[in-house]
């Protein structure tokens, strides 16, 4: 069905729109993805489903028709523990940014990590940046990833369409859909692990649902300034997956502070790269919500 079509469903604003089923939304995105229709026809697909918000089926669809086109990383040795995938695209505003410590420190336990990501603004400080100034540049092309090693892989080397899409937000400076298929999309041939983040509440829910349909596993949670790693300051609420089961895990901290841990003032890459590696070399203590958050992912890993 040609994109006018299904503008004329998705388009008629908040109340009046109407939902698409699975296969309907993978043939829409596919669309979109492979580069053929008008930026006219593009924006009005990226503010007909901003106002309407996407549902767990039409997420799901979105995924479909992403992996499809995606260069995916290839397994490596059969008995390899799951890749843990991280996405990470919100970047630092306020606080450091801390995804790469987290996986630096899944690596650190043996499990291969996959990051990736794109600088979708010019304001923030992107894992990436903070990956170059510890020493770790992006991957050029599509390998596999051994166990006890971090690769970060730009949006660009996975899906050329889909960092076509995140670039329309310089352009009308607002998020679309492929802001949240990234944090949901699996790049991975072999068994992996999928760490995903909400900024709203109401997001946990159609993200959860969406683990479900995908049959995805993984560990979902409220992100650090939209990032996939948990707050230094106070661990948040957990949700785990297992090939779309969820699992109980433990509420988030609530309640007032007692102490604040000693992050960095300064939250440019390489004042975040100095700090990371502070913890690393146990020069800094780790900050005990990043230090459970790892010890999920490791139980959940020997669960799928």
């Amino acid at each position: 069905m040609g994109i006018g079509a299904y503008i004329k469903e998705i388009g008629r604003g908040k109340d009046g729109a109407r939902p698409l089923n699975r296969a309907q939304a993978a043939d829409l995105f596919g669309q979109v993805l492979d580069g053929g229709l008008s930026d006219l026809e593009v924006g009005a697909f990226c503010l007909a489903m901003r106002i309407k918000g996407e549902t767990a089926q039409e997420m799901a669809g979105f995924l479909d028709a992403t992996h499809a086109r995606m260069h995916v990383i290839p397994a490596g040795a059969h008995d390899a523990p799951p890749t843990i995938v991280i996405p990470s695209y919100n970047g630092a505003r306020k606080l450091p940014v801390l995804t790469p410590l987290l996986a630096l420190l899944l690596a650190r336990a043996g499990l291969p990590v996959l990051v990736h990501g794109a600088a979708t603004e010019d304001k923030r400080v992107f894992s990436g940046a903070v990956f170059a100034a510890l020493g770790i540049q992006a991957m050029e092309h599509v390998t596999a990833i051994a166990p006890g090693s971090v690769a970060f892989a730009p949006t660009a080397l996975l899906c050329p369409g889909l960092q076509r899409l995140l670039e329309v937000r310089r352009v009308v400076h607002l998020r679309n859909s492929a802001h949240s298929v990234v944090k949901l999309m699996n790049p991975c041939a072999a068994r992996s692990l999928l760490v995903s983040s909400y900024t709203h509440p109401e997001y946990a829910h159609s993200m959860a649902e969406t683990f479900a349909l995908m049959q995805s596993s993984g560990l979902l949670l409220r992100g650090t300034e939209g990032e996939a790693v948990a707050d230094a300051r106070r661990a948040p609420r957990w949700q785990a997956f297992v090939k779309g089961q969820a699992l109980a895990l433990q509420e988030g901290q609530s309640g007032s502070l007692s102490s604040l841990p000693d992050l960095p003032v300064a939250i440019d890459a390489a004042s975040t790269a100095a700090y990371i590696r502070a913890v690393l070399d146990g020069a800094q203590p780790l900050p005990e919500p990043i230090a459970l958050q790892v010890q999920h992912l490791v139980e959940l890993s020997k669960k799928i």
